[in-house]
């Protein structure tokens, strides 16, 4: 239900009042604060000469204050602010005399001492008082016809101030609400008015209580009474803000206790907001609707933050699944060509020995099942050892050592992997129920990596140490892992070796190679 217009018109008058009055008082307040500052930097800069007139202009600005506070309390339009006009213009004048006459002989003084700061707020000062000066006038016509001097702004301004309708200042967000007040029946009143406009309140009795629900239960917004026994207001709203779990949930401070001390004591301890009992209804439902949504807001933000995270996250492990990760570094640190020479690596090629009929005599799923399962043991082994696997080719599984970071133990690693994956492929059965077959190379030598392509990028190895890796693996035999002198070479002893041979390798002609052992 709206407000009945006889109450909007005297809240209207009200407003024009209050701001009238702000507009008497503000300069009167820059001339006290003024006053304080010029008397504080005298006495830094030990201007003892500046003091008494200084002094002076202090206790000016206080009478005029004082005189002002006492004029705007009267009633405007009363019978005594008619017949008293010509007394207040001169009660208002004489501090203001006084003020100008001390302030414009101390500005002299400070401009020929070259005092530039105090000159400047002496400046200010001065200006302010004439801001007053000029407010005389319609101050006292406005104690005496305040309906004649209402300014067009004022009071266009002060009509958008109309009652609040029942209900409008309810926000349509509701909220789980812990009431915190060891009165009962506080306690009783603010869950009858939460559930008035669709709000849950849950009560709690004292700070203890409050603590432990918070602990184990779900909160959107606490009003937290400030004085309680055993545990107070202020320690509980530290408590919270202390606890990473409960830093978020609003808190909005009601007492009793009306000092700006307290006000400002639990602002900065985390407090959304701070009301003084009795509070208004109005004023409390539209503080509880503006720290409901100013949650809603965060906790969507956090909840998008989050999720952003996790998509980050995804992306990234797809693209680690891709590429090494001290490239996926590069790439996030804006460098455009990944292309690395890398002086010494060791690569593994592995095949499966017939594959192709195998292929043949199978479905697709289980082709695709029977890769799926060996070469994600493969990958597992890769991981353990250090390897980077670079790719699939059919059924060949290709992995180098020693990048995209150099590692000194290159061969031996891949040594390693070779045993284990040996070792591991006996536990794989083909179609025909008989342990498959696996033929293993290795070569060490130089090699080009990098990135390559715009679509399905992929992170690969180029070079002869590639190729004879490569025919070391189809030259090889079956179970053997077979490997050229350059691998034998680096592994200076850690492995037996059992000689092959001079092995004619296409394109690189005889060759001196070697069939991996077990580790010594």
């Amino acid at each position: 239900m709206a407000a009945a217009p006889d109450d909007d018109e005297q809240r209207v008058h009200r407003a024009l009042l209050a701001h009238l009055r702000q507009e008497f008082m503000a300069p009167a307040m820059s001339i006290a604060g003024y006053s304080e500052i010029l008397l504080e930097e005298a006495r830094d800069k030990s201007l003892e000469g500046y003091l008494p007139d200084l002094e002076r202009i202090g206790a000016a600005g206080r009478a005029l204050l004082s005189t002002l506070r006492a004029v705007l309390e009267r009633d405007p339009g009363s019978e005594d602010a008619v017949l008293h006009q010509a007394e207040l213009r001169h009660d208002l004048r004489t501090p203001i005399n006084a003020i100008k006459g001390y302030g414009e002989m101390l500005a002299e003084d400070a401009e020929s001492d070259g005092h530039a700061a105090l000159l400047a707020d002496l400046g200010k000062l001065l200006d302010a008082a004439d801001g007053v000066l000029k407010k005389i006038d319609a101050l006292v016509d406005f104690q005496a016809h305040p309906d004649s001097q209402m300014p067009a702004s004022a009071i266009e301004a002060a009509r958008s101030i109309r009652s609040i309708a029942a209900g409008a200042a309810h926000s349509t967000i509701k909220g789980r609400i812990l009431i915190v007040d060891d009165n009962p029946s506080n306690r009783d009143l603010l869950s009858r008015q939460l559930v008035h406009v669709g709000h849950t309140p849950v009560e709690a009795d004292g700070g203890e209580t409050a603590l432990a629900m918070v602990a184990g239960e779900a909160f959107d917004l606490i009003l937290l009474d400030l004085i309680m026994p055993q545990i107070g207001g202020y320690d509980v709203l530290h408590r919270l803000k202390s606890d990473p779990r409960t830093r978020d949930i609003p808190v909005i401070i009601m007492s009793a206790l009306d000092e700006i001390d307290s006000t400002i004591r639990c602002i900065e301890a985390g407090a959304v907001d701070f009301l003084s009992k009795p509070v208004n209804t109005t004023l409390l439902y539209a503080r509880i609707g503006a720290s409901l949504e100013n949650k809603f807001l965060r906790d969507r933000e956090k909840d998008m933050l989050m999720d952003i995270q996790r998509e980050k996250a995804r992306n990234e492990d797809l693209l680690l699944s891709i590429l090494p990760r001290a490239v996926v570094d590069r790439i996030n640190a804006g460098e455009e060509m990944i292309a690395d020479h890398v002086d010494a690596v060791t690569i593994l090629f592995a095949d499966i020995v017939g594959f192709t009929p195998m292929a043949g005599r199978q479905s697709a799923v289980e082709l695709v099942r029977f890769l799926n399962a060996i070469f994600s043991e493969f990958d597992r082994l890769t991981q353990q050892t250090g390897g980077e696997k670079i790719k699939t080719i059919g059924d060949a599984y290709m992995v180098a050592f020693g990048l995209p970071d150099p590692r000194p133990d290159h061969a031996h690693a891949a040594a390693t992997l070779a045993h284990a994956m040996l070792k591991s492929a006996r536990s794989f059965r083909g179609h025909d129920g008989e342990p498959i077959g696996l033929r293993l190379g290795l070569h060490t030598g130089p090699a080009i990596a990098g990135v390559i392509g715009q679509r399905k990028f992929a992170f690969d190895v180029w070079g002869n140490t590639v190729n004879i890796a490569s025919r070391m693996e189809s030259h090889g035999l079956p179970g053997k892992v077979h490997l050229s002198e350059s691998v034998a070479t680096a592994l200076g002893g850690t492995f037996a070796l059992e000689e092959r041979g001079p092995t004619h390798i296409k394109g690189s002609g005889t060759m001196r190679t070697f069939f991996l052992g077990d580790p010594l």
